[in-house]
């Protein structure tokens, strides 16, 4: 595996402003060693691309690093490998600029806004490269084709920080790395299937751990007009069962009850629960919180079970469960063709309790 990664930041997967100029970086990559061929099973599948965004070449995928740009390139060339359409501002990538800025002893990621002026900052503050990946996946039905359903995951994680039993590389296997290659997946089967009838974006977001800010980014800058956009589900933490769910291939959704999607959804005979640790208030820690915030229905499906791997460096491709992370994906399929074919969710009255702005 660190042969793979070797070879693909070499074949240019890290020069992250050449994305639109793929045939050759694509040409390179298609030689590579291991790339899933269309004759694997979604399982091998899933296995394989979650052993290279896990890998610890990419040093835990945090932002602001070379893994991280090393492993935007590598999901960009997945997205163009399976037919996805480039939606960002170069090709699949969407440029989010990002400050760090430490004052007081503590860190804080910040994009432009009036209080933040990126021309006064110290060139040393302002980080470069930092990138949404997003893919464009047009719906086919003349009625529908104008609206959107996003289906995204962060793609970001913690890094390289204090060692544990002597590892210090946070890889992020099951966050979130299960998610990304979800959503992968996702995109894969409705690039190459039957088109779905609304158009879907596909977004990979940056910045989820500092604080959503790539996610935040792209609604400031949406690729498809965010009156248009009808739902939002992201994919988090799906490589390990719950029990609390139902076990193994089943999982829930956060802020179930506040729309009727949850409940659209497992009327099809979804194993699609409700959150089960409403008391973690989950609804407002994902990728999900800022699409509901500007009021379009959004949700996160997970299977976390609060296992202590969380933010570990033990958060490790090994303890991933392969077989239930399939079949929540299949889910996931279904469930993001649902919301692109079939009635658009609705919130209920006090829904968005608790959500500020939106529509």
């Amino acid at each position: 595996m660190r042969r793979l990664l070797v070879l693909f930041a070499l074949a240019g997967g890290v020069a992250l402003t050449g994305f639109t100029r793929t045939d050759t970086h694509a040409a390179h990559a298609a030689r590579l060693p291991g790339v899933p061929a269309d004759t694997l099973t979604r399982t091998a599948r899933l296995q394989h691309l979650l052993d290279v965004l896990a890998d610890d070449s990419m040093a835990g995928r945090r932002i602001g690093t070379h893994g991280i740009h090393m492993a935007a390139s590598f999901l960009a060339f997945e997205l163009r490998r399976d037919g996805v359409q480039p939606a960002g501002d170069d090709g699949y990538l969407q440029h989010v600029p990002v400050a760090r800025i430490v004052r007081g002893g503590r860190t804080y990621f910040m994009l432009p806004s009036p209080h933040v002026d990126f021309d006064t900052l110290p060139p040393s503050e302002v980080l470069h490269g930092e990138v949404n990946v997003v893919g464009r996946i047009p719906g086919s039905d003349p009625a529908l084709a104008h609206q959107v359903v996003v289906v995204g995951a962060h793609y970001d994680h913690l890094g390289i920080g204090r060692p544990v039993n002597g590892d210090s590389i946070y890889n992020g296997a099951d966050d979130d790395g299960s998610g990304t290659v979800a959503v992968l997946e996702i995109a894969r089967d409705l690039a190459r299937g039957t088109p779905p009838m609304r158009t879907v974006v596909v977004l990979l977001s940056t910045g989820e751990e500092v604080g959503m800010v790539g996610t935040r980014w792209y609604l400031q800058h949406p690729v498809e007009p965010l009156d248009h956009t009808v739902a939002d589900l992201q994919i988090e933490m799906i490589g390990r069962p719950d029990s609390l769910a139902g076990g193994p291939g089943h999982a829930w959704l956060t802020g179930y009850r506040r729309s009727t999607m949850g409940e659209e959804l497992a009327a099809t005979g979804l194993p699609i629960v409700p959150d089960p640790r409403p008391d973690q208030g989950f609804f407002f820690r994902s990728d999900n919180t800022p699409f509901a915030e500007a009021g379009i229905p959004a949700h996160t499906l997970s299977t976390f079970d609060l296992h202590a791997d969380y933010h570990q460096p033990s958060d490790e491709v090994t303890r991933v469960d392969f077989a239930h992370m399939t079949a929540v994906v299949d889910a996931a399929v279904r469930a993001v063709r649902l919301l692109a074919d079939g009635p658009k969710p609705e919130w209920k009255a006090g829904g968005r309790e608790g959500l500020g702005g939106g529509r």
